[in-house]
């Protein structure tokens, strides 16, 4: 990643209105098929026709949305209507694209991720009438499992490993997957669904453009920089205008004047790909259900779905508040791509605009370090801006603004303390310290958060930690793929060495591939080589 250079700008009278533009047009969003099917669509996922939830959503209807609707008015009360009948009759379930994949006698972990690519890669999408998928351009790989799409900060993640793995032409593919929905859309959807629209997910798109500008040059910025710009807009729409102490969309203002980034949701209706699971939620909630269900939305852009950082009890999904909360990671975020326009426009040769980034960059992360800085603790935490107050969740969100130079050289060394003490574990870091049986919790451990653990703390001299995690963690995905013969989303970071245990809970069962797993693993093992387990000749389940 190019390193980020902060700029001491002082511009009289700057103010964000002030380089405001009107967003470019972008295409009309497909409706879900919550939104097109009804009450049929409920009626379909909270009888649980299909297993997962997500299934129907991925459904293509056999013929027009209208007709079938119809059918459906006309058949539902009538005496001995079977509802699965005619689900099988008006659509076809889709296709996961299940591949069986011959393990070679002996083969080796780097191996294994450089077969995988080839199951998970996915060649440009033909339009297919009625269904929920956004068409792409260009191939692309995906996560793996029930994942038959890209998702956004996953993308970077497995980028990684593709660079490693000297699939360039791929990894710039998937960049330009990405740029073309953000052109489209106005910004880049959780996924390339419908259903995913009216979200987005952590924004790792300049990072994306950094790792293509580290081989193909600075060049690279130019070419992309309308659509940072626009993604750019997306997340502070409505900045212009608000007053302290509101919030409009992605944007929050502090009764200071202080503008910071939260993650919100377009939709305050059940998830299409877990509509049965909000659904009961909300009966758990003593909250407006179009309230909770926005703040599962939320919970959701932030790809932490879900973790008790989110939820206002530490413990309770039916307690989620994650409107009210500012994230520290997605702050950090937004420095990164702010920082990313200010070069880019200086690439461009537009030093005002260039310097106006500059002094947004400099003015957030002076903002975290204020705002999101614990000093009793030691580490940076998520801040509450309803309430005022940090929200005191140890999570492994720490190390994101070390892993983007936010951070102070003394921040830096404390947060370093802190992760060693009581994140640190067997199998690499924690997600939290709190074990609620939500995925993004303790005793799971996930790809992405070990990278930026890894390189924040390289980034902070403290090389020592950094090995201990990355080596770690390589043992744990190992330990796996011995036992197992695959690689998995997440792992049971807290688990003995020599487990090599999946992680668990969340929404739905383990799921093998995995992109960002073999991207992660893929850098870490060149950069921290260590022997590797051999597989035996079998077939296992790519996606």
């Amino acid at each position: 990643m190019r390193k980020t250079l902060l700029l001491t700008v002082f511009v009289a009278g700057l103010a964000p209105q002030a380089f405001a533009r009107e967003p470019e047009a972008a295409q009309p969003y497909p409706k879900p098929p919550s939104v097109v099917f009804g009450d049929l669509y409920r009626a379909v996922e909270m009888a649980q026709i299909f297993p997962d939830q997500k299934t129907f959503a991925d459904a293509i209807p056999t013929e027009a949305p209208a007709d079938i609707l119809k059918a459906y008015e006309a058949a539902k009360d009538k005496p001995g209507f079977d509802l699965k009948a005619f689900v099988m009759a008006h659509f076809k379930e889709p296709v996961l694209k299940t591949v069986s994949y011959q393990r070679k006698p002996g083969e080796t972990v780097s191996q294994y991720i450089a077969d995988l690519w080839t199951v998970l890669l996915r060649q440009p999408d033909a339009a297919e009438k009625y269904s929920s998928l956004l068409p792409l351009p260009a191939p692309y790989i995906v996560p793996g499992g029930r994942f038959s799409e890209i998702y956004y900060w996953d993308t970077y993640f497995t980028m990684l490993g593709l660079e490693q793995g000297g699939q360039d032409v791929i990894a710039q593919d998937m960049v330009r997957n990405i740029a073309s929905l953000i052109t489209r859309y106005g910004h880049m959807p959780n996924g390339n669904r419908s259903y995913y629209l009216g979200r987005s997910q952590p924004p790792f798109f300049s990072c994306m453009v950094d790792l293509l500008a580290e081989k193909d040059g600075p060049g690279i910025y130019r070419t992309y920089l309308p659509a940072m710009r626009a993604e750019y807009d997306y997340w502070m729409k409505g900045e212009a205008g608000l007053k302290p102490g509101k919030a409009h969309g992605n944007v929050v203002m502090l009764a200071d004047g202080t503008v910071l980034n939260r993650f919100w949701s377009a939709d305050d209706t059940p998830r299409d790909e877990s509509f049965r699971e909000d659904v009961e939620t909300a009966k758990l909630s003593k909250e407006k259900p179009a309230i909770l269900y926005r703040n599962l939305r939320a919970g959701a852009e932030s790809g932490w779905d879900y973790s008790s950082r989110w939820l206002a009890d530490g413990r309770t999904l039916a307690t989620i508040d994650t409107t009210d909360i500012l994230p520290v990671d997605l702050n950090a975020e937004l420095f990164h791509l702010e920082s990313d326009l200010a070069h880019a426009y200086q690439l461009a040769g537009n030093t005002k605009l260039s310097t106006h980034f500059a002094v947004r960059a400099a003015q957030r992360a002076a903002a975290i370090r204020r705002v999101m800085w614990d000093a009793k603790a030691g580490d940076f935490s998520d801040y509450n801006w309803r309430r005022r107050q940090l929200t005191h969740v140890l999570s492994a969100a720490t190390v994101v603004p070390l892993f983007f130079h936010v951070a102070t050289d003394a921040e830096g060394k404390s947060v370093a303390k802190v992760v060693e003490a009581k994140l640190l574990a067997p199998g690499g870091i924690l997600t939290t310290t709190s074990q609620t049986g939500q995925q993004w919790d303790a005793p799971n451990g996930w790809a992405p958060l070990q990278w930026m653990a890894v390189q924040g703390f390289r980034n902070y001299g403290e090389v020592g930690l950094a090995k201990t995690i990355a080596t770690r963690w390589e043992a744990r995905v190992n330990e796996g793929f011995a036992r197992d013969g695959v690689l998995v989303e997440k792992y049971n970071v807290a688990a003995a060495p020599g487990s090599g245990a999946g992680g668990h809970g969340g929404e739905y069962a383990l799921q093998v591939g995995f992109g960002w797993t073999n991207g992660v693993q893929a850098a870490l093992m060149a950069e921290y080589p260590m022997a590797q387990p051999k597989a035996k000749a079998t077939s296992a389940p790519g996606n």
